[in-house]
């Protein structure tokens, strides 16, 4: 598909429990996850690598030099409207308990026709499960914070 295409219909899945490597993660090691959609996303959020900066001051060139450090794929701060009952919110709020990394994919909706969307795989520790409890006029949110502990797996839509 090409062109833009908008977030919504996108989904988010929480798998199993996946060791972290020093090597770079491939799509057959996420083969064999029992895939766990998470329900009411408002917001998933960024993910992605980042290199650290790293700067010396060069005396005599006058210039900061700037070199690429460590890579991060950040945090990914995901928004669901709350749901006791939905199986992938229950998964979150474990994992929030444990010191795990889990495996997740983030599923876009650009599918085209007859044919797979774009998918996201990667691992994170879930770092944080707060509910929020805004105004009045506002649905109660669970807010998780996934720290991406990997490199992300690309997988392109698909005739």
């Amino acid at each position: 598909m090409a062109g833009i295409f908008a977030t919504a219909g996108s989904k988010l899945y929480i798998g199993n429990a996946l060791a972290s490597k020093s090597t770079n993660f491939v799509l057959g090691d996420f083969v064999g996850q029992s895939w766990v959609e998470v329900g009411w996303l408002e917001t998933i959020g960024a993910f992605g690598d980042e290199s650290s900066e790293v700067s010396f001051d060069a005396i005599g060139e006058g210039r900061t030099q700037k070199l690429k450090g460590v890579r991060n794929a950040g945090n990914m701060d995901v928004v669901c409207g709350i749901d006791y009952e939905d199986e992938g919110q229950i998964e979150l709020r474990a994992a929030e308990g444990l010191p795990n990394d889990f495996a997740f994919k983030v599923e876009f909706n650009d599918a085209p026709a007859g044919g797979t969307p774009s998918e996201r795989y990667f691992i994170a520790k879930v770092m944080g499960a707060r509910e929020a409890l805004d105004g009045a006029n506002n649905v109660m949110k669970l807010n998780s914070t996934l720290g991406v502990n990997s490199n992300i797996v690309r997988v392109n839509a698909a005739a």
